[in-house]
């Protein structure tokens, strides 16, 4: 019946998916990851149950007796022994006791348990000979023996005796005293823990009750979370644009931008070649004209200077030598003042400028432009293109997720856990009514453990109290006739608590040996191997429980003793709190695959993506009319112009000699010279050198570096001019190609991995299903809380207890022996005796500093032994 109800509380944990795990595709690994999805958390039920025992003080006793426990067995667990005797069960042992196998089977045993035997034993031996020995002792001292005659001979260490008794008695009560307080310390223990057991127990079974109520909120909320893939799924198709065809013009564009780049770069190109022929042109011509004026006033200016160092003032015989000397070296750089550069004879370039405004009447770039922009739809092509494509993927999609919510019909998971939660509930109102007989059963046991507590106090009531009235009576005048009746009520005492003794020990033994026999082996056998797990590795030992079962958890509830299945693995997995489809490996009774199966939804996806075709032939990089601009820039001659005669002429200068420096230096001269009419014309003729400088020269070399400008970047476009325009072309022919001709491996590829980030979301929630599944949903944490709880219960709650009050009560049992000596021996020396040792020598009696005195006149009671001479 457990076995029915136990599966039909794990039937409705079955609508979330399967685990075993598929077998992927071998090119799914070199996919790229899509993209993340977020489902959120699985709801988690609070679970209460702390499984965990802290003793406190008492622990400190718990601690000793496993010592002790460890002294008299200290042979490891037999794991072997208890397998093989586990599998003859027990009665083959017991009907066919002479085979060999089962006395070596019991010698085993028997090495094992020989501490307990040996305990046994004596306990055994104690519980026969004390009786025997207190009936022979009472029937002794009734003849006057063992210490029954009342007379006592005097010592003179009468009074060391005496306290030593004392002292070792009230050791030995002490020891007796801290035994009973031990084994009431463990009674009062028990019963205190059996009425927190309620809490345990209470706590989980509302732990179950959470369990109940969360599993089918978790179930539901791992089928609603399909519509977390589905949205994006329907995000991702919506955007297909954006995505599939932005990642086609990623990868097209890796090749076809360079090119088009290329040809944008030309046609800048060909507008710098544009202005820099007609600033070569301009300048040129400006050059030109300038040359001619400049030309014209130098010649002026040499005129003039010849002119005037033909004055009288430079050649006559009466100037100064200084002066005719300045008039010669003036004379000699007249030379100087010519035109260096001839812009004249270079040739103009206006048919190469015409070939290029020619030209520039087409707008290349914006032909190129609209390259750019045809390549730059493609999103928009591939949006168009497979538009038709997806009208159908809503409602596959839709199929899809009532696929998966199909399951949840097929089985009544709310009704089962609705049941399971009517069972748990009257599974707790039947433990709620059994507390009030466990309550009564646990007064009687509490009673009885308080009764062999209380048989030990009366003892050590008589031991103290007769030590108390001994030592309060005692008179060290007195003699052991004349002891004062306080001190003979002690000596009475301590007998009263010898006969106890005898009547009760054996009593406290019989028990302490039962119960030692009992908790000691179950907590040897039972709850140190379930701590160490040994015992686990007992219970899934294969073919134990049935001979045709390896694991007999699987082979009793799946009939498949080869699933791996332990107790070991099912506790340890409920411990960590994983899911119980994983723990009880669910997987192999209800097989959820046909509704979880990503191989569907790939096949249904390919389906789709099977129809997809995708033109991007429409695409026009460069129109035939752009291409013969291009071709017609590279035949406009900017390639054959003399750059190096241009060159030539530019690096000149415009004058042989600078005009400034020169007209600095004649001056410099003419201030040498005598004031005069001399002196004032070179200086004029200096001023209009500085002139013609500043107004021609200066203009003229701007011109000539615009013009040098403009050569240069001429002659650096006209380099190798065909070649680059043909690469240019070759690119754009070939970008083209590919993308008329050879663009349907490019969109074959980024299809594939488009399709397989669609794919990779059912993926993705499919594992996060799987790990839902196996960790979260249904976490089986109260079961091992359960056996956590039993173990507390058994182990913590009655079996250390149980331990800790034989362990108690034996040490009183033990320490009574050394009692009853001690007692007998000391009533002797609190007693009143009836006779006693009289002396004639006074000398050799203790109290010899007393005078001499009657004693048959003072104690009429005492009575003397003859003298010798009276033998």
């Amino acid at each position: 019946m457990w076995k029915t109800g136990l599966l039909l509380l794990f039937w409705g944990l079955l609508t979330s998916g399967e685990l075993q795990q598929e077998e992927t595709e071998p090119e799914r690994r070199s996919l790229p990851p899509s993209g993340k999805l977020d489902f959120g958390y699985v709801p988690q039920g609070v679970y209460q149950t702390l499984a965990y025992y802290e003793p406190g003080v008492i622990g400190l006793l718990f601690h000793m007796v496993h010592a002790f426990l460890y002294v008299v067995q200290p042979n490891p667990f037999p794991e072997d022994l208890v397998i093989k005797v586990a599998k003859d069960k027990f009665g083959a042992i017991q009907s066919e006791y002479q085979k060999p196998e089962n006395i070596v089977l019991t010698l085993q045993a028997i090495y094992y348990e020989t501490g307990f035997v040996v305990c046994a034993v004596l306990g055994l031996l104690f519980m026969v000979l004390l009786p025997l020995v207190g009936l022979f002792f009472c029937l002794c001292r009734c003849c006057d023996n063992c210490g029954g005659e009342m007379h006592q001979r005097q010592r003179k260490n009468a009074d060391c005796q005496r306290g030593l008794l004392t002292t070792l008695l009230f050791a030995t009560s002490l020891v007796i005293t801290a035994g009973v307080l031990c084994a009431y310390a463990a009674n009062q223990n028990l019963s205190s823990q059996l009425k927190g057991m309620r809490r345990l127990v209470s706590s989980n079974l509302r732990d179950l009750q959470s369990f109940t109520n969360e599993t089918p909120t978790q179930v539901d909320y791992l089928i609603a979370q399909y519509a977390t893939a589905k949205n994006k799924v329907i995000s991702d198709l919506d955007n297909v644009g954006p995505l599939l065809g932005g990642k086609i013009h990623e990868e097209l564009g890796k090749e076809v931008c360079p090119a088009m780049d290329g040809a944008l770069r030309m046609a800048g190109a060909m507008r710098e070649t544009k202005d820099a022929l007609e600033n070569v042109s301009m300048s040129l011509e400006v050059l030109q004209e300038a040359t001619g004026k400049l030309h014209f006033n130098l010649s002026l200016v040499r005129f003039s200077l010849n002119r005037t160092l033909n004055d009288p003032g430079c050649n006559d015989e009466d100037s100064d030598a200084t002066t005719a000397q300045l008039c010669l070296s003036i004379r000699s750089s007249l030379a100087q003042l010519h035109v260096s550069a001839n812009f004249t004879r270079l040739p103009d370039m206006n048919n190469q400028l015409e070939s290029v405004n020619q030209l520039m009447k087409t707008d290349l770039s914006n032909i190129i432009q609209k390259g750019y922009s045809s390549f730059n739809d493609t999103p928009g092509m591939v949006s168009d293109q497979m538009r038709n494509v997806f009208e159908g993927a809503r409602g596959m999609l839709d199929i899809i997720g009532t696929n998966i919510s199909s399951f949840s019909k097929v089985f009544p998971v709310h009704s089962t856990m609705a049941n399971f939660t009517n069972f748990i509930s009257h599974t707790h109102s039947k433990i709620e009514d059994s507390y009030p007989e466990i309550d009564q059963i646990d007064f009687y046991r509490w009673i009885c453990c308080i009764g062999l507590c209380c048989m030990v106090v009366l003892i050590l009531a008589f031991n103290f109290l007769a030590i108390l009235c001994g030592t309060i009576g005692y008179d060290k005048h007195a003699s052991p006739t004349t002891r004062g009746c306080v001190s003979n009520t002690g000596g009475t005492l301590l007998m009263a608590g010898v006969g106890f003794s005898f009547l009760f020990s054996w009593i406290l033994m019989g028990v302490v040996t039962a119960t030692f026999l009992v908790g000691g082996n179950l907590e040897k056998l039972v709850c140190e191997p379930f701590h160490t797990k040994q015992l686990f590795k007992v219970l899934d030992t294969p073919h134990l429980v049935n001979p045709e079962w390896r694991n007999f958890i699987p082979g009793y509830m799946y009939n498949d003793s080869d699933l791996d299945l332990t107790v070991e693995s099912l506790y340890s997995n409920c411990k960590e709190n994983r899911g119980i489809y994983s723990a009880m490996r669910l997987d192999k009774v209800f097989n959820v695959t046909p509704f979880l199966n990503s191989s569907l939804y790939t096949k249904e996806v390919g389906k789709m993506f099977n129809d997809v075709k995708i033109d991007l032939r429409v695409i026009v990089l460069l129109e035939s009319e752009g291409k013969q601009n291009l071709i017609g820039f590279s035949e406009t001659g900017v390639n054959r112009i003399n750059y190096a005669a241009y060159l030539e002429e530019v690096n000149k200068g415009v004058t042989q000699v600078d005009l400034l420096s020169y007209a600095n230096e004649l001056e410099a001269q003419t201030d040498l010279m005598p004031k005069g009419p001399l002196q004032t014309s070179l200086k004029g003729h200096a001023n209009s050198l500085r002139q013609i400088h500043s107004q021609q020269v200066v203009p003229m070399e701007q011109a000539m570096s615009m013009l040098n400008q403009s050569i240069r970047l001429l002659e650096r476009t006209a380099s190798d001019l065909p070649n680059k325009v043909a690469d240019v072309l070759a690119t754009i022919e070939a970008a083209q190609y590919l993308i008329s001709q050879n663009a349907t491996q490019v969109v074959n590829q980024e299809t594939e991995k488009y399709k397989q980030n669609i794919v990779g979301y059912f993926r993705q929630y499919i594992e996060w299903v799987r790990t839902s599944l196996t960790m979260e949903v249904a976490a089986c944490k109260p079961f091992s809380n359960i056996v956590d709880t039993v173990e507390i219960v058994a182990c913590s709650f009655l079996v250390d207890s149980l331990n800790t009050f034989w362990f108690g009560l034996g040490c009183c049992a033990l320490f009574l022996l050394p009692s009853i000596i001690l007692s007998v021996k000391l009533a002797k020396f609190y007693r009143r005796m009836d006779t006693e040792d009289v002396y004639d020598d006074i000398e050799t009696i203790p109290m010899k500093t007393i005078l001499a005195y009657d004693t048959m006149t003072r104690f009429p009671r005492a009575s003397a032994p003859p003298r010798h001479i009276d033998w």
